[in-house]
């Protein structure tokens, strides 16, 4: 039995563009990146003049893409100084420009679902333009912007192949991409489960077991901690959520608190996830990683009884050989 649960996923292009160069380590005139789902695949800027990513896909891609890169960067250049020209704004302040534009799709099991798209424009941190695809045309929040909104509106041609690319092309480029890096991720090391307990801190007769999951990178994750073969309520689990991990892959932690002595139970956690072709399940084997090593009663007793007897021997050697003196 495999639970799915939905999951979403994106591809970003985001454009930005200085109008003037600043003496900054990283800080490009220009420079444009692009994201699936939040993670850096390719990147360019006005120095390297070069499109790059992690993974190489085909050299004609990488050609074209850096080709459209630097007609960009010309057409930024320009648009930078039209702008500032337009709100009569000076040459020797910084003034910056962005552009965001893609798409998010939502997955559950094998069905993917079109969700949102992304067509927008900033000026110096604030909103300037965007673009409604269900209208087919641009919304300008700032008087400013009024100009370019009437100019694009009256190219229909134009409005129309950006609904095109962000409606469909968009989701083309994201689906690909996805199933490229799904192929490189199949060829990895399969995700670790930990299970391990702690004591804590304010209360020193409990426990806080944890299950931990880690190295994983699809977040239709399913996760229970079981005591007895029974699933715990969500309710008395302390979860982390989903987090990433410095690979880019993630890891997620689901914690409760027992009572120490209650290793006898039988716990355990249940996983179902993409990567597992079934669910597995990894039991706690009853140690505290943190709790002082177990003395049996006896053993505490005998010691006592002793360390008595040997004070008391050593203090009748004392008497007898004259070493204890009388304070009169």
């Amino acid at each position: 039995m495999h639970i799915f649960v939905s999951e979403k996923h994106s591809l970003y292009y985001i454009y930005t563009a200085l109008s003037k160069p600043v003496d900054l380590p990283g800080i490009y005139e220009f420079s444009a990146m692009g994201l699936l789902d939040d993670t850096q695949i390719d990147y360019y800027n006005s120095k390297e003049k070069r499109k790059w990513m992690k993974e190489k896909m085909q050299e004609d891609y990488w050609e074209r893409g850096t080709q459209s890169r630097k007609s960009k960067e010309l057409w930024f250049d320009l648009s930078v100084n039209t702008l500032m020209n337009r709100m009569n704004h000076s040459e020797s302040d910084l003034h910056v420009l962005q552009w965001r534009h893609g798409c998010e799709v939502e997955q559950e099991g094998d069905e993917v679902k079109f969700l949102n798209v992304i067509d927008e424009y900033g000026y110096d941190g604030k909103d300037f333009l965007s673009f409604d695809d269900r209208e087919s045309k641009w919304v300008a929040p700032v008087v400013a912007a009024q100009k370019t909104k009437r100019k694009w509106d009256s190219k229909t041609k134009l409005n129309q192949n950006s609904k095109g690319y962000l409606n469909t092309t968009c989701v083309g480029w994201l689906n690909k991409f996805r199933e490229y890096r799904d192929e490189k991720l199949r060829k990895k090391s399969p995700p670790d489960v930990h299970m391990f307990a702690i004591r804590y801190i304010k209360y020193k007769t409990k426990l806080k077991l944890t299950c931990m999951f880690t190295g994983f990178y699809h977040k239709d994750l399913m996760m229970k901690i079981r005591k007895n073969n029974t699933s715990l309520h969500e309710d008395v689990i302390e979860s982390t959520r989903i987090r990433p991990n410095h690979d880019g892959s993630f890891q997620m932690k689901k914690s409760v608190e027992i009572k120490e002595g209650d290793e006898r139970a039988d716990y355990d956690c249940l996983m179902s996830h993409k990567s597992l072709k079934e669910p597995i399940i990894h039991k706690w084997d009853g140690k505290c990683w943190d709790c002082p090593p177990e003395t049996p009663t006896g053993a505490v007793t005998g010691f006592v009884i002793g360390v008595v007897l040997a004070a008391f021997v050593f203090l009748f050697f004392c008497f007898s050989k004259g070493l204890m003196v009388s304070s009169d």
